[in-house]
């Protein structure tokens, strides 16, 4: 099992990305329920997370919020990669608590892309490594049960619920939340 949540973090270069984001970004707040991404906006910054919890959100029709990511601890955030490709995003990333993000504008990215070869190398491998772990939990969604994704998700990271509301845990990952306090039940472990 791995120590990281996102687990693109263990094969891309990550002091090469935190240090370009520490280097060339500027260190913004974001409150808590402020939008690091807007649904329908071009994803404007990369970046480096200092401290601070957010969540990445779907939203249906009806308005109904997805959770379908969650990031924390000193890990990298944006609408990867099309932030860079200045497409717009069909999902928004909001502060889940007060956030400290070291922001690198994309076309900073952009420009740099285009005139160090190493970087776009850097690029294409984070572009590779986020597609790996997307897809394996796309995978996940059908082959294992709720019960096994929440086994997996609570013995890699038990203190999430410290972190994140059971109703985002929940919509992660895709049960209701009285199925997660089920679950947490049978486990011994009370809501």
């Amino acid at each position: 099992m791995t120590k990281n949540f996102n687990t693109y973090i263990e094969h891309i270069d990550v002091d090469a990305w935190r240090e370009f984001c520490v280097s060339k970004g500027i260190l913004r707040h974001f409150a808590k329920g402020e939008e690091f991404v807007s649904i329908g906006k071009v994803g404007r910054y990369i970046g480096f997370i200092q401290s601070g919890t957010l969540k990445y959100v779907a939203r249906s029709v009806d308005g109904t919020e997805h959770v379908m990511g969650l990031v924390f601890g000193e890990g990298f955030v944006a609408d990867w990669p099309f932030c860079i490709y200045g497409q717009k995003a069909k999902l928004a990333v909001v502060a889940v608590s007060d956030c400290e993000i070291y922001c690198v504008p994309t076309k900073d990215v952009n420009e740099k892309i285009e005139t160090d070869y190493n970087f776009k190398d850097i690029v294409m491998h984070a572009t590779e490594a986020v597609y790996t772990t997307v897809y394996d939990r796309y995978v996940d969604l059908y082959v294992k049960t709720p019960q096994q994704r929440y086994d997996d998700l609570i013995n890699r990271y038990p203190d999430l619920f410290e972190l994140f509301s059971l109703k985002d845990i929940a919509s992660f990952l895709k049960i209701t939340p009285t199925h997660l306090s089920r679950l947490r039940k049978n486990n011994g472990k009370q809501c």
